[in-house]
């Protein structure tokens, strides 16, 4: 209810639910496409994935590769991507923890939020 007793004016609820939308659809297309990086072994692994997470690359410094001991290139290839999905985590956040917000706060089903 609204103070005084007045209804909600609800072609205004529904005007600002689809700007909401809208804005939410815009920020999913803006971290599909922005890139961040996470990196392990002091760069010699680096992982990149998108704002959603989706891996893009991986770059392997030859150093890192070592024929008699592949278990510890594959633990920096796997911290490399968990330090890049933690920086998309951290976008996510930024980018539309606002909007989630403005949904009432109860966060958006399938984000870490």
């Amino acid at each position: 209810m609204i103070p005084g007793g007045g209804q909600p004016n609800m072609q205004q609820l529904l005007q600002q639910a689809q700007k909401m939308q809208q804005d939410l659809a815009t920020a999913q297309e803006e971290l599909a496409r922005t890139e961040v990086e996470g990196q392990a072994g002091g760069g010699l692994v680096r992982a990149t994935v998108t704002g959603s997470g989706e891996l893009r690359g991986l770059v392997i410094d030859p150093k890192a590769v070592d024929p008699e001991d592949t278990e510890t290139l594959a633990d920096l290839v796997v911290a490399a991507v968990q330090a890049a999905n933690e920086n998309a985590q951290t976008l996510q956040q930024q980018k539309l923890g606002p909007l989630a917000q403005g949904l009432g706060g109860g966060g958006i089903p399938g984000l870490p939020f």
